[in-house]
């Protein structure tokens, strides 16, 4: 996945603002707005923060109450990005990008996973969707990853929710938590806030946000951890990886309109790893990034 993981991060304001001059700004910008959509992969960690995945997708009903029944968007991604989380060392990954949705109620989105939202506002929505975790395998990075295995492909679970503050103060913040079943087979969840950033204008609109990431026991161990097995095939040493914070980020997101049509977009985040993520001797760096762009074409 693009990970994309697209995050793709704190979102502040640079110059004081009244209230009504921010929202100003984001009904001047979003009235033509398209969200972005997750770009490829978007489901496997990544240092994009989640929010990006769904950047901008409340405020639309906000300030384009009227949403077409059907919004489709396809198109293609590329991102740099590391190996693995923790990996000091970066390839390059390209794939498609999708965007489905349907009455602001059913999404397919490479980003979002496939789902509905059960309940919402004006302001807020929850969803609950199907998400997919392409795992890890040795082969990403022989030379660091070889004798730990692979963590295999699952499905999950995702339940999320997103609020924004209110018309005058564009703020939105975002938390989900994820279950996975195999692969990790364990929890994890994010909290994260962003805004609509000055400078943007109709054919080109920015976010800036912040992430923070929490993981349960297994989930930990099977991304950071290093069980007997593991050790006795591998260069690493034997280590357990506790639940917690997971790592904390910062990210962008932007979007070019160059007809009613076709778009781009571009994501760049930095995440540091905490806790027993950054500790495992798995990680060989705890900053790490992530930069993808895509074209697409809306229907």
């Amino acid at each position: 996945m693009l990970n994309s993981r697209r995050k793709k991060r704190g979102g502040r304001l640079r110059h004081k603002q009244t209230g009504s001059a921010a929202s100003s700004l984001v009904e001047a910008t979003l009235g033509a707005m398209v969200f972005l959509p997750g770009v490829a992969f978007a489901q496997t960690p990544s240092p994009l923060g989640e929010w990006q995945y769904s950047a901008g997708i409340a405020l639309q009903k906000m300030y384009q109450p009227d949403i077409p029944d059907w919004q489709v968007r396809l198109g293609a991604a590329t991102s740099f990005q590391p190996r693995f989380e923790g990996s000091d060392r970066y390839h390059v990954v390209a794939g498609p990008s999708l965007d489905v949705r349907y009455k602001d109620l059913f999404f397919l989105s490479s980003g979002e996973g496939f789902g509905a939202n059960f309940a919402q506002g004006e302001n807020w929505r929850m969803s609950l969707a199907a998400v997919y975790d392409l795992g890890r395998r040795a082969r990403d990075d022989p030379q660091e990853l070889d004798g730990l295995g692979n963590i295999n492909a699952a499905p999950g679970l995702k339940l999320a929710g997103e609020y924004v503050v209110s018309k005058t103060f564009p703020l939105v913040v975002r938390a989900d938590i994820r279950r996975y079943f195999g692969g990790s087979n364990g929890w994890t969840g994010d909290l994260g806030a962003y805004l609509p950033m000055p400078g943007s204008t109709k054919q080109f609109f920015w976010f800036a946000g912040q992430n923070v990431t929490l993981a349960d026991s297994k989930y930990m161990n099977s991304w950071f951890g290093v069980n007997q097995e593991q050790a006795a095939h591998s260069q690493y040493s034997p280590y357990h990886a506790s639940a917690g914070f997971k790592s904390v980020g910062f990210g962008i997101s932007a979007v070019w309109l160059f007809n009613r049509h076709w778009f781009a977009t571009a994501d760049g985040a930095f995440e540091q790893l905490v806790g027993s993520a950054g500790n495992s001797p798995i990680t060989h760096s705890r900053a790490t990034g992530v930069a993808d762009v895509s074209i697409n074409y809306r229907f």
